[in-house]
């Protein structure tokens, strides 16, 4: 009943929308054909609140809701629903202007209090956002007339222009799409935003249907319309594409990199590879196991053969990652001394450790206890599952057995909370997140970083740095306590850094206006167009 409700809700916001006049209808198939395109994608979207986050899909929040301010490549902040904003000289107090002429899909204006009230929601439920340092920033919001929105800090924040530039949890629902619980936390009657697409269908693990707005303030989509297509499977999803079934293929571990070579190499499709994005890496649990050793984590370090996974695995779409962050990174470039590959080196340091390998035998021992660990990761993922089977084959080399935990997601993401792994993949989360909200982040328990570094005997000091990081007004103690974060994490081999993660794109040869996006989770649906 309760999915009924929505639908009806859906299809009223629907029929409520305003087509403009002036818009021509197309008069042909082939006309209607050029106007949309088909996309595909591993998981349903979601409901798709935009103050919340699983099941609902990042990329398709991002289609229906928007910011205050966007984030260019670069680290460039531009206004979006803000046309400017002023912060004063204490960093407690930033003022936006908002754009006007804003309305939601549904009609209703996008205004200062309209704009309050999705923070209020979101500020409400302060727990779910803990990870996000600008949610504990934020004292209150006022609205002032209808176009002066005002955020008022208890501290100093520096990183709170990227992370209101965040996909989520501050974009706007219209507050029509409230539900009637009163807190968006339970729920919301309909995906109202006021961004440059409008779900229009949704058939649950099957398809979403995204509209144009034609009633958007901005730059409209060429396409007038996009399929989500809900496709599980990489290898299928790479038939459907080579079948025409769908347009194009982006992302990262949507389809397998053997895929992607095969399809770029056929020289029947447009092939693309972005910039890096994030990090792909290793969290390991100072707290767990032989884990616990410091010479038991740097041994792994010197284990691992990145170049290997990096041409065997990747065909050289990534680059490989010494360092958890990458130099790229504001705050990252600090000369940290990279964990070379060195089997020897490996040796010695287990041997150090106690660890030995008995004659005849291919795993070390201690107490008669084989030296065993876990590597856990999503078994959706076959990335992923490929770089744990090589990492398993290069530590079995030194005397370390790996057993593989390739799991359903939500259980992955259970053991990341709960600390129940060895070894666990953990990316990095790209621009505009690095590195203030990640490492805001490793405060928290739900994630697995937090559970990986507990066990440190400096992790009070870390936390605290890490507070202080992200409080300064003063750009030298803030580069210094960066420093002290980040060289402490490398030192105590908390992470294994494999690449710097990109996203590829295969698309149809009658798609054009393609460019990569600058945050990892968009998709550039608005830029393209077909002929």
């Amino acid at each position: 009943m309760k999915k009924l409700f929505v639908r009806l809700l859906l299809a009223i916001a629907v029929t409520a929308l305003v087509i403009l006049p002036s818009c021509t209808q197309p008069n042909s198939q082939s006309e209607t054909a050029n106007s949309a395109l088909t996309y595909s994608w591993s998981q349903d979207v979601g409901p798709l609140n935009p103050h919340m986050y699983g099941p609902s899909q990042m990329f398709a929040q991002d289609l229906v809701y928007e910011p205050l301010v966007s984030y260019e490549r670069g680290g460039k902040i531009q206004p979006a629903l803000a046309e400017s904003w002023e912060v004063s000289p204490d960093g407690k107090l930033i003022t936006f202007q908002l754009r006007e002429g804003v309305s939601f899909s549904d009609g209703t204006v996008f205004d200062a209090a309209a704009a309050k009230a999705n923070f209020d929601q979101v500020l409400q439920n302060r727990e779910e956002h803990d990870w996000l340092g600008l949610i504990e920033a934020i004292d209150r919001v006022e609205a002032k007339g209808d176009r002066t929105l005002q955020l008022y800090l208890k501290t100093p924040y520096y990183p709170a222009l990227q992370e209101l530039a965040l996909i989520r949890p501050v974009r706007f629902l219209s507050p029509k799409a409230f539900p009637n619980s009163g807190t968006t936390a339970d729920s919301i009657k309909a995906p109202i935003g006021t961004g440059a697409w409008v779900l229009t269908d949704y058939q649950k693990d099957s398809q979403a249907v995204f509209k144009r707005n034609e009633n958007y303030w901005g730059d409209k989509p060429a396409l007038e319309q996009v399929t989500v297509k809900i496709i599980p499977d990489g290898e299928t999803r790479s038939l459907a594409f080579e079948n025409n079934e769908i347009d194009l293929i982006y992302g990262n571990g949507e389809i397998s990199l053997d895929s992607f070579k095969q399809l770029r190499d056929s020289g029947q499709y447009n092939t693309d590879v972005s910039p890096p994005l994030s990090t792909r890496a290793i969290a390991i649990n100072t707290g767990r196991g032989p884990t616990q050793d410091l010479k038991v984590r740097q041994a792994i370090q010197h284990s691992v053969d990145k170049d290997a996974i990096i041409s065997g695995i990747f065909y050289d779409t990534e680059q490989k990652a010494d360092t958890y962050f990458s130099t790229e990174v504001p705050y990252a470039d600090i000369g940290l001394q990279p964990y070379a590959y060195d089997v020897a080196q490996a040796e010695a340091l287990l041997d150090e450790a106690g660890w030995q390998l008995p004659p005849g035998q291919a795993i070390r021992q201690k107490d008669n206890q084989p030296l065993t660990l876990d590597l856990s990761f999503s078994g959706e993922n076959n990335t992923d599952k490929a770089i744990a089977e090589a990492i398993q084959a290069n530590l079995k080399t030194v005397g370390i057995e790996v057993k593989l935990l390739g799991e359903e997601e939500q259980s992955w993401n259970d053991r990341q909370a709960n600390g129940e792994f060895n070894l666990i993949f953990n990316d990095t989360w790209g621009p505009p997140y690095e590195p203030q909200a990640m490492v805001s982040s490793m405060r928290v328990p739900s994630h697995a970083d937090y559970a990986a570094q507990k066990a440190l005997p400096m992790k009070a000091d870390i936390d605290r740095k890490i507070g202080e990081a992200l409080l300064t007004t003063e750009e030298a103690p803030r580069q210094q306590l960066y420093r002290d974060i980040l060289t402490t994490l490398h030192e105590q081999a908390v992470y294994l850094p494999i690449s710097y993660s990109t996203n590829i794109a295969v698309m149809h040869k009658d798609i054009s206006g393609f460019e990569f996006m600058p945050q990892a989770n968009q998709v550039p649906l608005s830029k393209l167009s077909k002929t």
